[in-house]
C-alpha cells in the first residue's frame, strides 16, 4: 500500500520525533511510506477564525500534494478532521466560483483516504497489536477532535492495550477538554488554563510515568503545566510508543 504522511505544521516544527515514529510504525506493518515535501498547512486555523479563501487555497493545494495515493496518514485527530469535515464545505461554497468542479472533484477524490493514525491501524490495516514494546506506566488522553469529530472511540486504547510492558491506567474525566482548543487558548487564557488545571490534577492521580494522546498540540498545553509543576510526567504521542520496541527501549 503507498502511504503519504501527512505530518502537519506542529509536528514538523515542533516534534519531528513523531513524524519519524509514524514512518518507522507503517514501514514496520509493510506500508511503503512517502513524505510529500510540498505538503503545507492543512488551514485549520484560517477556517477557524474566519478566513475562508485562505483556507480554501491551503485545501486546494492539499488535494494537489496527496492525490494518488492509497491513503493518508496523520498523526493529528485535528488536523485529519479538518481535512474530512471542513474541506467539503469549502469546495460546496467554492461552487460559483470558476474551476470549482475540479476542486470538488479532487476534494471527493482525496479527502475520503485522509486517516487519522489509529483508525487506519485498525479499520484499514486491520492491526491492534503492532509489535510494540514500552515497559512504563502510561494514561491516555482522548483529544476533542478526535473524540468528537472523528469519533476515534476505543481505537488508541485497544492498540495500547497490546503493547507489551505496557500499564494502561485510565484517566479520571477523560472527555473533558484539556483547555487548548488551538486559538481558544490565546482568546480566553484564563479560562484555558483552568481548564489545564483539571486535566493535569487528573493525570497526577493515576500515578502514571507516561501521558499520551494522538495530538501534539493537546500534549504541548498538558504538558507545559505537567512540566511547570515539576511533576516528572512525560507526555508521548500514541505514533512513539507504538514504534517503540525492546531494541528501542
Amino acid at each position: 500500500m503507498r502511504v503519504a504522511l501527512f505530518v502537519t505544521c506542529v509536528n514538523d516544527t515542533l516534534f519531528p520525533g513523531t513524524g519519524r515514529a509514524v514512518v518507522t510504525l507503517l514501514r514496520r506493518l509493510g506500508c511503503d511510506v512517502e513524505f510529500p515535501r510540498a505538503q503545507t498547512c492543512c488551514g485549520q486555523m484560517h477556517v477557524n477564525t474566519g478566513y475562508p479563501e485562505e483556507g480554501e487555497r491551503l485545501a486546494r493545494h492539499f488535494v494537489n500534494v496527496f492525490a494518488g495515493y492509497d491513503a493518508v496518514v496523520a498523526p493529528s485527530g485535528s488536523c485529519a478532521a479538518t481535512v474530512r469535515e471542513q474541506y467539503p464545505r469549502l469546495a460546496r461554497a467554492a461552487a460559483p466560483a470558476g474551476g470549482a468542479a475540479s476542486f470538488a472533484d479532487a476534494v471527493a477524490e482525496t479527502v475520503p483516504k485522509v486517516h487519522e493514525l489509529s483508525e487506519f491501524l485498525v479499520d484499514v490495516l486491520g492491526v491492534t497489536d503492532v509489535g510494540a514494546y514500552f515497559p512504563h506506566r502510561v494514561t491516555y488522553h482522548p483529544t476533542c477532535h478526535s473524540l468528537r469529530a472523528l469519533h476515534l472511540g476505543e481505537r488508541p486504547v485497544r492498540l495500547l492495550g497490546q503493547v507489551r510492558g505496557l500499564d494502561l491506567v485510565p484517566l479520571p474525566a477523560a472527555e473533558e477538554c484539556c483547555g487548548f482548543g488551538g486559538t481558544f487558548a490565546v482568546k480566553n487564557p484564563a479560562i484555558s488554563a483552568a481548564m489545564c488545571a483539571d486535566k493535569t490534577r487528573n493525570v497526577m492521580t493515576t500515578g502514571a510515568e507516561v501521558l499520551c494522546a494522538a495530538d501534539n498540540s493537546c500534549l504541548t498545553h498538558i504538558g507545559g503545566a505537567l512540566r511547570r509543576q515539576r511533576t516528572g510526567v512525560r507526555i508521548m504521542h500514541l505514533a512513539e510508543i507504538l514504534a517503540a520496541t525492546e531494541t528501542t527501549r
